[in-house]
Parts: structure tokens; sequence; C-alpha cells
């Protein structure tokens, strides 16, 4: 899977869990939680996501691997392979 489709995924939750968010201006190096209106429940949501929607594990510990898009899908890419 190519990190553009890992990204558009990690959107297509974001869009799901905060839909009054436009994700097409997100920078994908600055924070998701300074850009969107994300709470720590929002957060979590998008965690529980992965692992249902894509039977993806992420681990208490590798949270703040998800801080940006940039380092969801760096982070992301290698478990959809």
């Amino acid at each position: 899977m190519t990190a553009s489709n890992v990204r558009q995924i990690v959107l297509d939750i974001i869009s799901d869990i905060a839909p009054d968010e436009d994700v097409t201006v997100i920078d994908d190096a600055k924070s998701l939680r300074e850009q969107l209106d994300l709470d720590s429940m929002d957060f979590l949501d998008i965690v529980m996501e992965l692992r249902k929607r894509h039977k993806v594990e992420v681990p208490q510990e590798d949270y703040s691997k998800l801080a940006t898009l940039e380092s969801c899908v760096s982070y992301l890419s290698p478990k959809f392979a």
C-alpha cells in the first residue's frame, strides 16, 4: 500500500470522527490536534477505527507517533504492508 493510500485512510477516519473539520487543509507536518478540534477521545476513536476497519493495532506507547499526518503515514505504512 502506498503512502498516499495510508494518508487517505487516516483522512477518511478523521472525516468520520470529526465531520465538521476540513481535512483538505491539513498540513501534514503540523500536529493534528493543533490543527483540528480533536480531544483525547477523538484521538482514541481514530486508533479504534484503525483497529476495527483495518486490523491495525497501535499500542498506547506508540500514540505519540500519530501526532501529525506525516508521522501517521510513516508509522502506519509498514503495518499495511
